[in-house]
């Protein structure tokens, strides 16, 4: 005997429910951006999806230059989205703006508005990472608040979804 269509909708709904808090608790997540702090890369109202699952997979880890989502180190109920400048076991160094790891410049061309920032050297911690947003004269990060701890660590934030006129891979 077929099922009524009602019990055939709610079943429906039900299953529905459950693959999206699967799917949004373990796999990927929308975030929301709030802030200028990664303009021009992210803009504030710009939304991203993040794979919360990545760094879960065997001899997957954080990449420099990866744009990563993490709880906030002061607030861990709260998200900061980023740039992955240094790893574990790297040496820091910002001398007026210029960012050194391990000794060598490394190049930002996604750094349009430098500041004059200097700093460090610092090593990062073993499971720590430091963070700075695009817009360095715009942006409370790593320099100011200290090292993500990785087990903060959300996931890679790989596509833009909106607006549309912005879609695509973030690199």
């Amino acid at each position: 005997m077929p099922k009524p269509w009602w019990r055939e909708v709610i079943e429906t709904v039900v299953y529905a429910v459950v693959l999206a808090l699967l799917l949004r608790t373990f796999i990927i997540q929308a975030f929301w951006i709030p802030s200028g702090s990664m303009i021009p890369t992210l803009e504030p109202g710009d939304r991203v999806l993040v794979l919360k699952f990545w760094y879960s997979l065997p001899n997957v880890s954080p990449k420099r230059g990866q744009i990563v989502v993490f709880k906030y180190p002061v607030d861990p109920e709260r998200d900061f989205v980023k740039r992955l400048i240094g790893l574990p076991g790297d040496t820091i160094e910002i001398k007026e703006g210029r960012v050194f790891v391990n000794s060598r410049e490394i190049a930002e061309p996604y750094v349009q508005h430098p500041d004059n920032f200097s700093m460090g050297p610092e090593l990062v911690p073993e499971k720590n990472y430091f963070c700075l947003g695009d817009n360095r004269a715009n942006s409370q990060d790593s320099r100011f608040w200290g090292f993500v701890k990785e087990d903060f660590m959300r996931g890679p934030a790989v596509i833009r979804y909106w607006p549309p006129s912005r879609i695509g891979l973030l690199d």
